[in-house]
């Protein structure tokens, strides 16, 4: 297989294709609507409580972890439907672990969650 040139103009292109899969994401995947309003009500809960540089990572890992997770769910989901349109017990078994990955990212986000605001928010309230 040839390989082609370098250029940056593609490269520049690749990103218009990710924004457009962002756009799918979010117009057609309802639980990508759930995991952004929770992510914007933990930025702001993130401002409000003064999260040092630190948890600013672990919350921003967290996040993407299960954006990306969710972003493979779709399309695991999307490409079984493709590749087996009629019911399917191996591609209910594909799907229900991509879904079961989105499962264990949303709850370790969770966790990573309570571990930087339980702390804050009880000193808030003491």
């Amino acid at each position: 297989m040839k390989q082609e040139k370098f250029s940056i103009a593609k490269r520049l292109k690749s990103f218009t294709y990710a924004f457009h899969g962002l756009r799918v994401l979010l117009r057609e995947e309802h639980n990508s609507r759930i995991h952004l309003l929770a992510t914007l009500c933990v930025i702001v809960a993130g401002v409000v409580l003064h999260i040092s540089a630190l948890e600013w990572v672990a919350v921003a890992f967290a996040v993407g972890i299960v954006f990306s997770a969710e972003i493979f769910n779709s399309a695991i989901e999307d490409l079984s439907d493709v590749v087996c349109p009629e019911r399917d017990e191996r591609i209910k078994k594909v799907k229900d672990l991509s879904a079961a990955a989105v499962l264990v990212s949303a709850f370790t986000a969770l966790i990573v969650g309570l571990v930087i605001f339980i702390p804050k928010i009880m000193t808030l309230c003491s």
